[in-house]
């Protein structure tokens, strides 16, 4: 029998969470971002649930490449750009397009009309701005003389209407009364510098589902369509399905007396007589090894608490009151019961690295319907 140990991955979910971020305003044209393996989940296992998209974005190539592989057609972008010119040779090569951050990028740009071949796909630049995020983009003292130029450049090779981008810093901020001033201004500082025929991409998840009239005509949901949430409200009260179920079963289980201690470091003490399970699921498979006692499981149906550290193959939670749990029975680390969301906030951090950090040994089975 192999370890019980298993993802589930619904695409269906997928389609669900697109078409809820599309209800909030059907005119966006709706990309969703796919970078690192699709935030953990499988590009391969997801795709199906992707075809309501208009475009796909993402960081790597290589993930590119994959995509067009499959069988996607549609627009792929480059969110990071193409690092030399080996890079934009093998995007043209694939029809992608990608966005310009800086001046070397936009001189790649150039670089590549000057050797253009009629033959070549015609890429569609996306130029990102820096409005506050301090990360990515030409700043707005500097944007005017680059958009002019890229304009210019876009009208003479008959290349697709450029995208003004930025990213928005705070809209996933814990009180939307502060956030949303900053998203303003943002918006405001973008709009302000976009010429009337280009488009315009502002708004992550955080910002379709926070700051929606001020996401401009590309949006490039991220964590949503995956079921989780960018804050401050809960998935669920953003409407949002789990794509991803993390799921074991126990395998032992221990009862441990008044004052005895359970795991490294014996971090877990009894305060009365305990029944221990014993989880096939580790820091190995992706679960957060920081995770501290009080973490919820979910247990034959039942949430339980973990008890103890969490070791590279196991963990152990307390089943004493939860008599129905036995040996064999099936246990969700997150999901459909347990939001990802909060298994992370226990662990002090995000249900972005939760997924990112499934591990290859675990295997995924894909859910259809």
């Amino acid at each position: 029998m192999p370890r019980p140990i298993r993802a589930l991955v619904k695409p269906s979910a997928i389609d669900y969470n697109l078409q809820r971020i599309r209800a909030i305003n059907p005119a966006w044209h709706c990309m969703p971002v796919v970078k690192a393996h699709a935030y953990g989940h499988g590009l391969e296992r997801l795709l199906s649930g992707l075809q309501s998209a208009d475009s796909l974005a993402i960081l790597e190539i290589e993930g590119a490449a994959a995509l067009r592989k499959l069988g996607w057609s549609k627009p792929i972008v480059l969110l990071e750009g193409c690092f030399d010119s080996a890079d934009v040779e093998q995007a043209v090569a694939l029809g992608l397009d990608w966005v310009v951050h800086d001046h070397a990028h936009l001189q790649a740009v150039v670089d590549l009309a000057d050797r253009w071949l009629d033959t070549q796909h015609a890429p569609r630049i996306f130029l990102k701005l820096n409005t506050g995020m301090n990360r990515l983009g030409f700043t707005v003292d500097t944007a005017p003389a680059v958009i002019e130029q890229l304009d210019a450049l876009a009208r003479q090779m008959e290349w697709p209407v450029p995208v003004l981008m930025t990213h928005f810093a705070n809209a996933d901020a814990q009180q939307l009364v502060n956030a949303r001033p900053s998203a303003q201004a943002q918006f405001e500082a973008l709009m302000a510098l976009k010429p009337a025929h280009w488009f315009s991409s502002l708004a992550n998840s955080a910002g379709v589902l926070n700051c929606p009239e001020w996401a401009g005509d590309i949006v490039r949901p991220g964590i949503a369509i995956y079921g989780a949430t960018p804050g401050p409200k809960t998935a669920l009260e953003y409407g949002l399905k789990p794509a991803m179920s993390l799921r074991s079963q126990v395998i032992a289980i221990q009862t441990v007396a008044v004052g005895e201690r359970v795991g490294y470091g014996s971090r877990w003490q009894a305060t009365r007589s305990s029944r221990i399970g014993v989880v096939a699921c580790g820091y190995a498979d992706g679960y957060p090894r920081h995770a501290p006692d009080g973490t919820p499981v979910v247990a034959a149906g039942q949430r339980v608490p973990l008890a103890g550290r969490v070791s590279m193959d196991m963990l152990t939670i307390d089943i004493t009151d939860a008599p129905q749990v036995q040996l064999g029975s099936d246990v969700e680390l997150w999901g459909e019961a347990l939001s990802i969301d909060e298994v992370a906030e226990h662990a002090g951090t995000i249900g972005y690295e939760l997924m990112c950090a499934l591990a290859p040994r675990v295997p995924v089975t894909v859910v259809e319907g």
